[in-house]
């Protein structure tokens, strides 16, 4: 007869082996809270060309956003916080001024990535730990080239989508999906207040609108599209339960009022001070009673 020792041995031999087969389950992966800082990292590239630079391993080299003067962090968006976010570089300095070329000519994109969910900060035994995946975040950085300076489109809007919601996962955590980044108002350098005449050594004032949706999708209601972000969207759903509601409520209180509120007023008063029917006629005319009084001689 098998020992105790043996049997548990035997048990733990076949918890690993059921561990190991299980792949990671999408719900125990770690998900956004509201309001958590998501960093944003840049492509590093060359200031010669413009060509993305490779570390060691020939993977791409990915840098932190230039650091903010209002934060003194690099550039960051908060998971589903809708805002206007002003980032100012204090300095362009000649290498960054090359870079800002590339950008607004085209010949080179912003492109920068976020996490699409916080680090994992519990690792299975016997599993392989979560790979961190990107969510792509390309800045259309809009503006002209001049000889010896140039203008920048200072405001950008951020689109940011979150995957759809799982009713297992609580109503303010998420998933990143997708997003996009665009500057508003290029062709206005001359007479806008959102451009910038740049050169190098001057502070660059950026400000972005960031926008968030709960889906993948641009949320749309019979063709027409709500422009309320994450959270505020109307359905028909919504609307329906609205009424139901109200509805309820209603009948709700009439019976209330019928069922308790009137008899109990009738048992206290008289037939010509309780009765609901209007203004009602004593003895004397018309008077300011609810009901028909009896006549006193």
């Amino acid at each position: 007869m098998p020992s105790s020792a043996h049997l548990l041995g035997a048990f733990v031999l076949l918890a690993r082996l059921a561990t190991a087969t299980v792949p990671h389950h999408e719900s125990a992966l770690p998900s956004y809270l509201y309001g958590a800082p998501i960093s944003v990292e840049c492509m590093n590239r060359s200031i010669e060309t413009g060509e993305h630079i490779q570390d060691a391993h020939d993977e791409i080299q990915w840098i932190p956003f230039p650091v903010c003067s209002e934060t003194s962090k690099p550039l960051e968006f908060h998971y589903g916080v809708e805002a206007e976010v002003n980032c100012t570089i204090p300095m362009i300095d000649d290498p960054f001024f090359h870079l800002l070329e590339f950008y607004i000519h085209s010949d080179a994109p912003l492109a920068c990535r976020l996490p699409s969910r916080p680090p994992a900060h519990v690792e299975a035994v016997g599993e392989k730990p979560h790979k961190m995946e990107y969510v792509p975040l390309v800045f259309a950085l809009a503006g002209t080239l001049q000889l010896s300076h140039l203008h920048i489109s200072t405001h950008l809007n951020v689109l940011l989508h979150s995957t759809p919601k799982h009713h297992i996962h609580p109503h303010d955590s998420g998933v990143l999906d997708s997003g996009a980044a665009y500057s508003t108002s290029p062709l206005s350098h001359m007479e806008g207040s959102q451009t910038k005449r740049l050169v190098i050594g001057d502070p660059l004032p950026l400000s972005f609108s960031v926008r968030w949706f709960p889906t993948p999708s641009l949320p749309k209601t019979e063709g027409k599209v709500e422009w309320q972000g994450m959270g505020g969207h109307i359905y028909a759903s919504t609307i329906f339960y609205g009424l139901v509601s109200f509805i309820a409520g209603a009948l709700a209180s009439t019976m209330y009022f019928f069922g308790v509120v009137l008899p109990k007023k009738l048992k206290g008063r008289g037939l010509g001070g309780a009765t609901p029917l209007g203004y009602g006629m004593n003895g004397k005319g018309v008077g300011n009673g609810w009901g028909i009084s009896k006549r006193i001689d």
